[in-house]
């Protein structure tokens, strides 16, 4: 487990244009955090790296936003209003999982059926510094164990 500090929203957009670099198809992210907590603004970090910033807006109403580029395509997915993991399988969601790179938010709800490699990234707030996040990183399976996400903050 890992815990990197962004001090700002840009700080934590640039965090993930960063992590993005090495984003392939079949990866998926986990994003776990209160309303506000900065899962979106990850996100459109990561957009940004492949050209798609303009494109964001939250899933709430879709359970899934799909963006495509040249390079990738990127799926985002905001779990809220699922009930359960079934619900998840019923859209066939687990289909989206070698399309591209999939992104969930609240993501917790169907943890138990993401593949074996992921890596899942809890957003904290901090009652001093509303602009801080505090990001703490927990990797699964071997594909991403080996990485140090202190250097995407460079």
């Amino acid at each position: 487990m890992q815990e990197i500090i962004c001090n700002n929203e840009n700080q934590t957009k640039l965090f993930a244009s960063n992590l993005a670099k090495t984003l392939n198809v079949g990866d998926v992210i986990v994003l776990s955090g209160e309303l506000g907590a900065g899962k979106t603004k990850f996100v459109e970090g990561i957009l940004n790296y492949f050209g798609l910033q303009n494109e964001i807006s939250s899933p709430t109403f879709t359970i899934v936003n799909e963006y495509h580029n040249e390079k990738i395509d990127i799926f985002h997915f905001d779990l809220y209003r699922l009930g359960d993991v079934y619900e998840f399988e019923n859209i066939g969601g687990e289909e989206y999982f070698d399309k591209g790179i999939c992104i969930f938010e609240w993501g917790e709800l169907i943890e138990d059926i993401l593949p074996d490699d992921y890596i899942k990234i809890s957003f904290d707030t901090d009652e001093e510094d509303v602009d801080m996040r505090k990001l703490t990183i927990e990797t699964f399976g071997d594909k991403y164990k080996d990485i140090d996400f202190n250097k995407f903050l460079a």
